[in-house]
Parts: structure tokens; C-alpha cells; sequence
């Protein structure tokens, strides 16, 4: 009998295995309880441990948060200490650049998870409303109930969100890429919707889930293209057939701008992110930070997928340097433009991760112009990668500070901000630590990720423009366009200071509506405290070089394969 998975390859995948297995602990755990069976004939019972009236450890509504946290924080673990790599079945490898981002992911889900505890509490020998109770008491009996209720169905969908990221890094098949990518997916659609009861929630949920499953339509359409055109969906077999083919054949080419769209979409690039704003301000704060950073992660493994392990030429300009440059560049500036008008702080961080995503956009622009080096492109890998990386720490922050705010049932407006510096001096405080490196002010991780970006732009167009011109304007048009995207993120990231500022001014110098401090949540503070620590230790510490080096080395193992 052969086992589906030698001991070899369950031993590569055991963050995924320690996922798995939470997600049966939580289906069934909360269940057990005094039932018994029967035996036909006999008077004698058998106990079956499901059902019946339920144990009062398992019947405790924190459980499924602290199981979830334990489980993503083995699989983080376990993910950190790997060592071996390796190929599990035809479709899936284990690799330095899908155990790095594994821990992106489950990283995001721990600080998801942490949040989620004050966003909907869980409090244990709850009553159900009597008849004497008024209609507001009755309610608030009643949603406390249903929060009770829903802290296993959010953590089982958590979970699926992050086995099927953590599956999707590992795709060496672009169907099994695209099945992975839309397990996350549509747990995170039921995810930005899981609050019914707020009718902005279900309506953004909706909208996120009709935009998403168009734009999933049409990068399987372009999928079924590749298939017609090569008949092999894996990453090395198309790569092959790319390179052989002397020129673009029509139909791999729009294939492959068919899966841009999806892919698209998923990072939140101009026109693509139309979606994601509403997603974001409708989603609870964890729910909208998850989508910032993990779900924006994984949109960028598949670009990477198709557009450099696939498409990219031997030599000479990629077909789709051009669109993917404008994209960018129209991405940034849209993002940090419409962040400008906002006044609703998820919507401003929503705009602002659409600019960041054009940020990267442009570094995988550079690197199709047929310009780079290898040495060049690694660089560029490594700063997007690193990027990706240390976003989890100061854009999930701001959504944490987000998330604090909402145990008063606020953060949906600028004002919900005003005097927090009066109120809470230690959180104002990392929340414009976070604004600071999320504006690439140095010396935070921020400024770190995208000088790396700028740098690494600016070696691929060096050695262009003329040196003998009379005027600017004929250096300016004699410099290679790569040159410009660089001077673009620039010119965008100081765009953004002012609405980054601007949350900073009115945390500091308006006046508190409240001046009471705000909830205890002891555990959402030492979350917000630890990411304004590792915002700053990252951008100027040894653990920068030690993440680096790791995303240095998911570029060599992404680059061989």
C-alpha cells in the first residue's frame, strides 16, 4: 500500500501538517461532550465523546482563539527552523523562498489572531435574554451569545486562509497555484463579510467577493489558454516552451495578460483594486490588516510565478515591461492621491497599500526591461521580497492600533483619532512610528525596503542617458525609462507624507473626545508595542541583516528553481 506522503515528504511540510491538524482540532474540539451510545440489545453504554451535554474546557469560548494561536505559532515555528528542502508529489517544493514566506503568512495570522480576541470577545456562562429584559439589554445578550458562537467558525475559515497560503508558495503547477489561491481567497471574502450584523461589512464582503471571482474567472480563462497553447501547466514546462518559442504566440500572450488581471487584483494594482478599499473599511481591522500584508504577499508569489519563472526572456525586454511600468507607476500615484481626500483611516491605509503595491510593481517593471543583471535582479527580488516582509510588521501595526480603536466601536472616521497621544501616549506613539515607516522616513524598516527598491531600480538603468547632451532635456529623454520608476517612488513616497502626517497631527494636537483611556486588551498592547519595536530594531539593527540575508536566500533558491 502506498502512503500518500513518504515520512520524507511529511517531514518538509509539517507547518502545513500542524495547520491541518488545528483545523480538525477545532471542528472537533469544541464539540466534545458526556454522549453515548447504546449497544443494541444490552443496557450498556459506550462513550462517543461527541455530542450530548459538553465538557466546560471545551465548552470554553476562548478555546478556539488559543488553539488557533498555538497553531500558527508552531507552524511559524517549525517554518523558521527548517533546513531541508525538497519536492512533495509533482506539484508542490518545499524551498527557502516558500518557508520565508510561509512565515510572512502565519505572522500576519498570529497578529490576526491576537486582535481577534478583543474584536469579538468571547465571555463564558452567558445567558439567553428573558422576557423581562429590555430590548437593549435583550440584544446585547444576544450578540454576545452569537460572538460565542462564531469564534470557531472565524477561526476554522483563519485557518484555511493560512494552509492555503502556505500551499500556494510551494505550487510548482499553475493549476495547483491557482486551487491554493482560491482556498485563501474566498475564506478571505467570507472573512471581510464575517461581521453580518454591520450592514457596511456584508456589503463590502459582497462587493470584495463579485470583483474577486470575476478576476478569478478571468485569470482561469487564461489558464485554460496555456494549457491550449503548451498542454502543460507546470511552472518548468511553460517555462521551457516560453523560452524555445522565438517570438510571443498570441495566445500565450494574452493568456498571460489574462492572469494579470487575477493576479491583479489580489495585490490591489490599479484598475484592479476598485475592490479594495470598501473591503478594507468594511472588514474588521485584523481581517483588513490580513488582507494588507498576507493576502497582498501571496498576489505577489503569483506575479513572480508568471512573470519571472515563466516569461521572463534569456535576454533582451519582456513583453510585458511596458503595461507592467505603467500599471505602476498609475498604481502609486492613484493610491497615494485618493489616500489624500480620505478621511476614513482604513480607507487611507487601503490607498496606501495600493501604492506600496505599485512600489513592487515597479521593481518587477526594472527587472523585465532587459537591462538587469543577474546580480541587479537579485537585489530587486530581495528589496520587493524584504518589503513584503517587513510589512507585516509596521502595516499590520497601524490595523492592530486600528483594532484597538474598534473595542469602543470606533476607527472609522479621522476624528476617532483625535488626542489619542492625550488619551494613549505609548500607542499614539507607535501608531506614528508606523505612519513614519510606512512613508520611508528613515532610519525605520520602511525607509530600509524601499531604498533597496530605489537602489536596485536605479543599478539597472545605470550606465544610460548621454553624458555629452547640451541641455536637461535631452539627458532626461536620453535616460532609459527604468531610470523614471525609480524617480516615480520617490516622488510618490513624498506625496505620502502628508497623509501620513496628517494621522500623526491629529493624534497629537487635536482635542481627545474622549479623555478616558481606552480598553484594557493586554495582549492587543504588547502586539502594538512589539511591531513599533521591530519597525525601528529592523530598520536599523542586526536583525535587518539577518532578515535580509534570508530573503537573499529565497531569491537564490527562487531564481536556481
Amino acid at each position: 500500500m502506498n502512503l500518500p506522503l513518504s515520512t520524507t515528504e511529511a517531514e518538509l511540510i509539517i507547518p502545513e501538517l500542524i495547520m491541518l491538524a488545528g483545523l480538525i482540532a477545532i471542528i472537533l474540539i469544541p464539540n466534545f461532550g458526556d454522549a453515548s451510545f447504546r449497544i443494541p440489545l444490552s443496557r450498556m453504554k459506550v462513550p462517543i465523546l461527541i455530542g450530548g451535554n459538553r465538557f466546560k474546557l471545551t465548552s470554553n469560548p476562548k478555546l478556539p482563539n488559543r488553539v488557533s494561536l498555538i497553531i500558527f505559532s508552531a507552524a511559524f515555528f517549525f517554518a523558521l527552523m527548517q533546513t531541508t528542502y525538497g519536492k512533495v508529489g509533482d506539484t508542490l517544493e518545499v524551498t527557502p523562498f516558500s518557508r520565508l514566506f510561509t512565515l510572512i503568512f502565519t505572522a500576519a495570522l498570529i497578529l490576526a489572531t491576537i486582535a481577534t480576541t478583543h474584536r469579538i470577545p468571547a465571555r463564558a456562562n452567558l445567558k439567553a435574554p428573558k422576557e423581562s429584559d429590555s430590548e437593549n439589554v435583550a440584544t446585547k445578550k444576544i450578540n454576545a451569545l452569537i460572538d460565542n458562537r462564531r469564534q470557531v467558525d472565524f477561526h476554522i475559515i483563519l485557518i484555511m486562509v493560512g494552509l492555503g497560503m502556505s500551499l500556494m508558495s510551494m505550487a510548482t503547477h499553475l493549476f495547483m497555484l491557482f486551487v491554493c489561491i482560491e482556498l485563501a481567497s474566498l475564506s478571505s471574502y467570507i472573512l471581510v463579510a464575517f461581521h453580518k450584523e454591520s450592514k457596511i461589512g456584508g456589503e463590502a464582503g459582497m462587493k470584495y467577493f463579485i470583483v474577486g471571482s470575476v478576476a478569478s474567472a478571468i485569470g482561469i480563462y487564461g489558464m485554460s489558454m496555456l494549457y491550449l497553447w503548451n498542454g502543460d501547466l507546470s511552472l518548468d514546462a511553460l517555462a521551457s516552451a516560453w523560452v524555445e518559442s522565438e517570438t510571443v504566440d498570441p495566445i500565450a500572450g494574452i493568456a498571460v495578460g489574462l492572469m494579470l488581471v487575477a493576479f491583479g487584483f489580489k495585490v490591489g494594482a490599479a484598475p484592479f483594486h476598485l475592490a479594495a478599499p470598501d473591503a478594507y473599511s468594511g472588514a474588521s481591522s485584523p481581517v483588513a490588516g490580513l488582507l494588507a500584508t498576507a493576502s497582498k504577499a501571496m498576489g505577489f508569489v503569483a506575479l513572480m510565478r508568471i512573470l519571472i519563472t515563466v516569461t521572463m526572456p534569456d535576454s533582451g525586454e519582456a513583453f510585458w515591461f511596458t503595461a507592467i511600468a505603467i500599471i505602476a507607476v498609475v498604481t502609486m500615484t492613484w493610491g497615494n492621491l485618493a489616500a489624500l481626500t480620505s478621511t476614513n483611516p482604513k480607507r487611507i491605509l487601503a490607498y496606501s497599500s495600493v501604492s506600496h503595491a505599485g512600489y513592487m510593481l515597479a521593481g518587477l517593471a526594472a527587472i523585465g526591461s532587459g537591462l538587469a543583471s543577474e546580480e541587479a535582479m537579485k537585489l530587486v527580488l530581495t528589496a520587493i521580497v524584504f518589503h513584503l516582509a517587513v510589512l507585516v510588521v509596521f502595516k499590520f501595526g497601524a490595523f492592530l492600533v486600528l483594532s484597538l480603536l474598534e473595542t469602543e466601536g470606533r476607527s472609522h472616521e479621522l476624528e476617532d483619532l483625535h488626542g489619542l497621544a492625550r488619551r494613549e501616549p505609548l500607542i499614539a506613539g507607535s501608531m506614528f512610528l508606523f505612519m513614519l515607516s510606512l512613508a520611508g522616513v528613515p532610519p525605520l524598516s520602511g525607509f530600509l525596503s524601499k531604498f533597496l527598491m530605489i537602489n536596485g531600480i536605479v543599478n539597472i538603468s545605470a550606465g544610460t542617458g548621454a553624458s555629452d547632451v547640451s541641455s536637461v532635456m535631452d539627458w532626461i529623454t536620453s535616460v532609459d525609462p527604468v531610470f523614471w520608476l525609480a524617480f516615480a517612488i520617490v516622488l510618490n513616497s513624498a506625496l505620502s507624507m502628508f497623509y501620513y502626517l496628517r494621522i500623526g497631527l491629529v493624534m497629537f494636537f487635536e482635542e481627545p473626545e474622549n479623555s478616558k483611556p481606552m480598553k484594557d486588551a493586554l495582549s492587543l498592547r504588547i502586539a502594538i508595542v512589539f511591531c513599533a519595536l521591530f519597525t525601528v530594531i529592523i530598520g536599523i539593527g542586526p536583525l535587518s541583516d539577518s532578515i535580509l540575508q534570508m530573503a537573499a536566500d529565497a531569491i537564490d533558491s527562487f531564481i536556481s528553481n
